[in-house]
C-alpha cells in the first residue's frame, strides 16, 4: 500500500510542475502575440512571469512529495513475498499429504469362498456383500450346484467372480489326470449352463495342481496367501481376529461359505478393513495387478 502511495505522490508532483510550466509558457506566448507594450505593462508582465517561475522553483522535487519512503514499501513487498512463499509451501505439503492418503486407500484384498453354494449361508453372504457393495470370488463344488442354480445366478448377476473347485472336492493330483479333467469339465459345464459363461479360474482342492493338469486344462489357478482355518475353528471371533492381524495389501483371504461363522466373520472383516482403508476386489483383479 505504501509503495503504491509513493508512486502516486511522485506522479502528482510531476503533473504540478508541468502545469505551472505550461502556464508560464502560455503567459510568454500571450506577450509575444500582443506585441510591444509600454514600460509599465512589460514590467508587470515580467513580474508575473518571475512569480510563476519562482513558484515552479519552490515546488519540492517529486521524490520529496512521495507519501511513504521507498524503503518501507520495499520491506512490505519482501514481507508479502515471504508470506506468499510460506502459503505455497503449506499448499504443497497438504497436496503431498493428500497423495499419501490416496495411496494408502488403494490397499487391496480379495475375499474368496470355497465349497459352496450353500442353500442358507450363501444367500445370507450375498445379501451382506450387496449391502456393502463388495464383490468376492466363489469357487464352486459341482455337486453343490444342483438345486442351488438360482443362488449361482444371483451370484453372477451381482458381479462376483465364479470359479471351479472340482466336482466333489477331489484332490486332483491323487489319481490319474483323466479323472481330474472330468471333474473340472463337469463343474465348468454346470456353471456355463447357468451363467452362459465357462469359468476361467480354478482353485484346486487343497491347492494341489500339476504341470500335467496345467497342460490339459487351460485355466488360471487361483490360490490364496491368508488362511484363518475357518473350517477348522468355526469361530467367528477367532477368524476375524486372525485376518485383521495378518491382512496386508495383496492378501487373498480363504474362507468357506458353507459355515455360518465364516459368513458372519466375512462381513465383519469387510467392515473393519474398509475402515482401515482397504479396497475389496475379485481375485482376477488381484492376479492381474
Amino acid at each position: 500500500m505504501n509503495r503504491r502511495r509513493w508512486f502516486v505522490g511522485k506522479k502528482m508532483a510531476a503533473w504540478c510542475r508541468m502545469i505551472l510550466m505550461i502556464l508560464l509558457a502560455a503567459d510568454l506566448g500571450v506577450s509575444l502575440l500582443a506585441g510591444p507594450k509600454g514600460g509599465s505593462g512589460r514590467r508587470q508582465e515580467y513580474a508575473g512571469q518571475r512569480a510563476v517561475s519562482a513558484a515552479v522553483k519552490k515546488l519540492p522535487a517529486a521524490e520529496e512529495m512521495t507519501i511513504g519512503p521507498p524503503e518501507e514499501a520495499a520491506a512490505e513487498e519482501a514481507a508479502a513475498e515471504e508470506a506468499a512463499a510460506e502459503e505455497a509451501a503449506a499448499e504443497e505439503a497438504a497436496a503431498e499429504e493428500t497423495a499419501v492418503e490416496g495411496t494408502a486407500a488403494k490397499k487391496t484384498v480379495a475375499l474368496t469362498f470355497d465349497d459352496g453354494p450353500h442353500p442358507v449361508f450363501t444367500p445370507k453372504l450375498l445379501d451382506g456383500l450387496r449391502k456393502r457393495r463388495v464383490c468376492a470370488s466363489f469357487f464352486l463344488i459341482g455337486q453343490n450346484i444342483d438345486g442351488n442354480e438360482e443362488i449361482v445366478r444371483q451370484m453372477y448377476a451381482d458381479g462376483h467372480l465364479i470359479g471351479n473347485h472340482s466336482q466333489n472336492h477331489l484332490q486332483l493330483t491323487s489319481g490319474n489326470a483323466e479323472d481330474a479333467c472330468a471333474q473340472i469339465r463337469y463343474t465348468n459345464e454346470k456353471i456355463r449352463e447357468i451363467t452362459g459363461q465357462e469359468p476361467d479360474y480354478i482353485r484346486p482342492p487343497f491347492g494341489s495342481w500339476s504341470d500335467e493338469l496345467g497342460s490339459l486344462i487351460p485355466m488360471t489357478v487361483a490360490l490364496w496367501n491368508l488362511d484363518p482355518l475357518d473350517w477348522k475353528t468355526q469361530d467367528r471371533a477367532a477368524v476375524v481376529r486372525y485376518v485383521e492381524n495378518h491382512a496386508e495389501d495383496g492378501s487373498i483371504i480363504l474362507l468357506h461359505d458353507v459355515y455360518e461363522s465364516s459368513v458372519e466373520a466375512a462381513l465383519e472383516i469387510i467392515d473393519t478393513l474398509t475402515a482401515e482403508g482397504y479396497n475389496f476386489v475379485t481375485v482376477d483383479e488381484m492376479l492381474i495387478e
